[in-house]
């Protein structure tokens, strides 16, 4: 008898196309590309979706018209948008509908075409005249703004902030479907060219189009699916604030909060899990959230990734994809990571699988460190 009870499991994952993609291709191609290939992988159909949950930036009502896109009517249906971490989001909520039975076969999208257009297309910003007036280059200059400060109190340097961006690189070596293909080291990254200081380019993620989709039923359907399901063992939400300017304390997020409620209803630890995937659309975010999430102490996350420690053969494994700053990073990033959580607890990974990964946690970050959402997955064994 199972030790830990099972809500849903994740039984297909799926990306996109990614890098550039041609002329004309609309986030929600994306989003329906990932989604087929996504159902593909379960070895469902569209005729079993009957959950829809997506977050875009460039469409007003992403749920309607990805279902009209896929000629389906959903009985469930979400649009919740917290940037970067909507899609842990989403697998909250698609949790409790199906526990709740109002509906079986949820489906999560997302798609990005923000390498193609502009910026301002692709991800306006919102106008805030508290700080509008000072006209702040966002979302870096608020990332700037935490590293920084984490600087400043507890001795965290460049060059360990660097060893971020180089883990990161050195796994997307790893990876045949990671943009990047060149090595980094730490003094590339101290070299490049500064775009908030202390971020330099080669702290900040890729700006490139894609998406990707997930499929979430019951534990009884999933049993039925094409492949091994990975079951999902803990969530947990948090906000913080909207504006960098009213984050309380910019060296410590709110994922301490997501974190220990997806802890809590996983009855886990930190020490039981094997891989993270970490926001990491710049270099201070996994620092603050290896803290923030209990695998460091707080204060220490410079100094935890030193060495390569998050890289391959280090003593964590950090972002085996290559992460948003080598792999991928369309817009938002949480459901890409949440992708490569479950392929590592089904040995999917080729060359950077990680051995005897059974728990794996995922987790988002949206807006200027506001939204924090944490998910933790486990296959069999680890119930």
């Amino acid at each position: 008898m199972a030790k830990r009870h099972v809500r849903a499991s994740v039984v297909g994952v799926a990306e996109s196309d990614l890098g550039v993609s041609p002329p004309g291709t609309t986030p929600i191609d994306l989003m329906a590309q990932a989604s087929i290939r996504a159902l593909d992988d379960a070895g469902f159909t569209l005729a079993d979706v009957d959950g829809l949950f997506v977050a875009t930036a460039q469409a007003r009502f992403g749920p309607m018209v990805l279902a009209e896109y896929l000629g389906i009517a959903p009985k469930v249906f979400d649009g919740t948008q917290v940037g970067g971490s909507s899609f842990m989001s989403h697998l909250a909520h698609a949790l409790l509908a199906i526990e709740a039975g109002q509906c079986e076969v949820a489906l999560i999208a997302y798609g990005s075409t923000q390498r193609s257009v502009s910026r301002s297309q692709a991800s306006p910003p919102d106008f805030n005249p508290y700080e509008a007036p000072f006209k702040p280059m966002l979302p870096v200059a608020a990332y700037a703004m935490a590293a920084g400060r984490h600087m400043h109190e507890f001795g965290t340097t460049r060059e360990h902030l660097a060893e971020v961006a180089v883990a990161a690189r050195n796994w997307a070596l790893l990876n045949p479907m990671a943009w990047e293909k060149e090595p980094l080291s730490v003094q590339d990254v101290l070299s490049a060219r500064m775009v908030a200081d202390p971020l330099s380019v080669r702290d900040c993620c890729l700006v490139l189009d894609g998406g990707g989709a997930m499929v979430v039923t019951s534990r009884a359907r999933a049993a039925r699916g094409r492949k091994m399901p990975v079951h999902v063992l803990g969530v947990g939400q948090a906000l913080g604030h909207a504006t960098i300017a009213n984050m309380p304390d910019l060296t410590t997020t709110v994922a301490r909060e997501s974190g220990a409620r997806a802890f809590a209803m996983a009855g886990m630890r930190p020490a039981d899990v094997q891989v993270l995937s970490l926001y990491d659309a710049f270099t201070i975010t996994p620092i603050l959230f290896l803290e923030d999430l209990g695998f460091c102490p707080k204060g220490e996350g410079g100094r935890f990734v030193s060495g390569g420690a998050i890289g391959p053969g280090g003593k964590l494994p950090v972002n085996t994809n290559g992460g948003g700053l080598s792999y991928c990073h369309p817009g938002m990033y949480g459901l890409l990571g949440m992708i490569e959580t479950v392929r590592q607890i089904r040995g999917e990974c080729g060359a950077r699988q990680v051995r005897g990964c059974n728990v794996a946690l995922a987790h988002g970050n949206g807006a200027v460190l506001s939204s924090q959402c944490t998910a933790i997955f486990g296959s069999e064994d680890a119930l």
